[in-house]
């Protein structure tokens, strides 16, 4: 059996001898459509996706409903949450869905662990990519607790802004990436503008002075 050509488009084609081709050969990769949940916590683990094209939004969601980006999936990018239920046995413990339609191959249990065991340079890409998330969980964690949210929403606008200075995002979902309220991120962001850092338009902001935008996420 000849092995899926999706292997060649992931963070997998350098990595797998013949055998462990071979292995995969009986996965396929599966298209999805925006908005399309992966996991609710309380699932079991299925098994070890990987993503091929498109971005998939991890989040925790709060008693009250809250929630916060834990962190996004792009392809060659790993999800922390399913090495977790896998290796340690345990039910997902968070929310995942498709932020835009996706294509994925999602390698079942069984056989994740038996690379995990033959092959090093699996093993190697699934303990590295999982090593960066902790790290980047560990950022998070950090500006949530010590940065100021004003800052963190500073932040978030420089890196989202495309190639014309526009962030099309709603207040609520810049709180939740911020991991804050959708209340306070709309007073701060009408404080910025004030400032004359922004504009404010319908589920759009335009960043008026980017210079001094980013002088004052890295500066306060």
């Amino acid at each position: 059996m000849t092995s899926p050509d999706w292997i060649d488009r992931s963070a997998l084609a350098d990595m797998l001898d013949a055998e462990g081709r071979a292995l995969l050969a009986p996965v396929q990769a599966a298209h999805l459509a925006r908005d399309t949940i992966l996991f609710r916590p309380g699932d079991a683990v299925r098994g070890f996706a990987i993503v091929l094209s498109g971005r998939v939004g991890v989040y925790l969601i709060g008693p009250g409903g809250r929630d916060i980006l834990l962190y996004d999936i792009t392809p060659g990018q790993t999800c922390v949450q399913s090495t977790l239920g896998i290796l340690g046995h345990e039910d997902y413990s968070a929310e995942a869905h498709c932020e835009t339609d996706c294509e994925l191959a999602l390698i079942p249990r069984d056989l994740f662990q038996r690379l995990l065991a033959h092959s090093g340079p699996f093993r190697d890409f699934v303990f590295g990519a999982f090593a960066r998330r902790l790290q980047e969980m560990m950022q998070l964690l950090e500006q949530v607790a010590f940065v100021r949210v004003e800052i963190r929403l500073a932040s978030a606008l420089l890196a989202r802004a495309d190639a014309g200075n526009m962030v099309h995002a709603t207040h609520q979902e810049l709180a939740t990436q911020i991991g804050s309220a959708r209340e306070v991120v709309s007073r701060r962001l009408d404080a910025l503008a004030k400032r004359g850092f922004i504009r404010l338009d319908r589920g759009r902001v335009t960043l008026i002075d980017r210079a001094a935008l980013q002088a004052f996420a890295e500066n306060g």
